[in-house]
């Protein structure tokens, strides 16, 4: 007979439980409302996230533009041109979405992308009268939830520029081009005077130019949050937070470039620049790292498919 009650009780208990769990996770549904094709966030600031489609051969890489499903030529183009872009291998898997010509991989934690891929030739970077950066916005991303999306009033008063990772003077085929790359996916808060105007200018020329040398150059590009002794001798990860979404302001930017030349051999270059006012006169070979060095300090394997040893050069020199 106590043996019953006791069960009794435990029954009634996680009856109890579970009823307020399924209680709470009805609470909680209701703040996301799912209509057909779009979350609808019914909480004190009403948004709209809709979905993107994923790529066919990728499992994992979401389209930054929807591909209607009447128009299947514009998909195989799409799918096409992502696969000149990463034809030497994904630097990593994480939140990947395609534009039209350029791949990110975007870090909803920091607000700012792991990584800008992109495939430069002299046809996509030559001047283009049909081409004009100033028709180009900045906007938000519409394709990342509103939880982890950068907007514009976060730079606003910040100190900070909007700093291209893909270039827009890459991207000078068609005005589309040039416009994604403002959405706020593609930008990092970089030092405006001495560095995105001008040190870091100089390097994304300097990429430019290398279209003149070789047929095909790819580069891949993004943020560092490197580790600074403090005065008590330990080492420590410490970066600015900009904005209401606390958009992360990296320490360093990277860019890894490796390029194909006419008699197809490979030749590799990787920089870092320290995201900070740079004497004008300093020359970028100063920022020369070795590949490696990057790719601990990211977190990332830059041209996987390619191995080292097969590479002619690397940072000008014989391998």
């Amino acid at each position: 007979m106590r043996s019953r009650n006791v069960m009794s009780r435990l029954l009634m208990l996680s009856s109890v439980g579970f009823g307020g769990y399924l209680t709470g996770s009805y609470l909680e549904r209701r703040k996301l409302i799912r209509t057909p094709d779009c979350y609808v966030n019914t909480s004190k600031v009403k948004e709209m996230f809709c979905s993107k489609p994923g790529l066919p051969i990728f499992g994992t890489v979401s389209a930054a533009t929807p591909i209607p499903a009447e128009s299947h030529s514009s998909a195989l183009v799409n799918v096409s041109r992502v696969g000149q872009i990463m034809k030497y291998g994904f630097p990593g898997m994480d939140n990947v979405r395609s534009f039209d010509d350029y791949v990110l991989s975007y870090d909803r934690r920091t607000r700012v992308a792991h990584w800008v891929f992109e495939h430069l030739t002299a046809e996509t970077v030559k001047h283009n009268d049909a081409v004009d950066r100033a028709k180009s916005d900045f906007k938000a991303d519409d394709s990342i939830h509103p939880y982890f999306r950068s907007l514009n009033t976060d730079y606003k008063g910040s100190g900070f520029d909007r700093g291209h990772l893909a270039a827009a003077g890459n991207h000078r085929m068609e005005q589309k081009h040039c416009d994604q790359t403002f959405y706020l996916t593609n930008m990092a808060p970089q030092v405006g005077v001495g560095f995105n105007r001008d040190k870091w200018n100089d390097l994304e020329r300097y990429v430019r130019k290398l279209t003149k040398q070789y047929p095909h150059v790819y580069c891949c590009t993004g943020p560092l949050y490197l580790p600074r002794r403090e005065e008590d001798g330990k080492l420590y990860v410490k970066y600015q937070v900009i904005g209401s979404n606390n958009v992360a302001v990296p320490t360093h930017f990277y860019k890894v470039v490796v390029m194909e030349t006419t008699d197809g051999r490979l030749e590799m270059e990787s920089f870092v620049l320290p995201n900070q006012k740079i004497d004008n006169g300093t020359p970028l070979t100063m920022y020369h790292v070795p590949p490696e060095t990057v790719e601990r300090a990211a977190g990332l394997l830059f041209f996987d498919k390619i191995a080292r040893n097969k590479l002619a050069k690397i940072n000008g020199k014989k391998v």
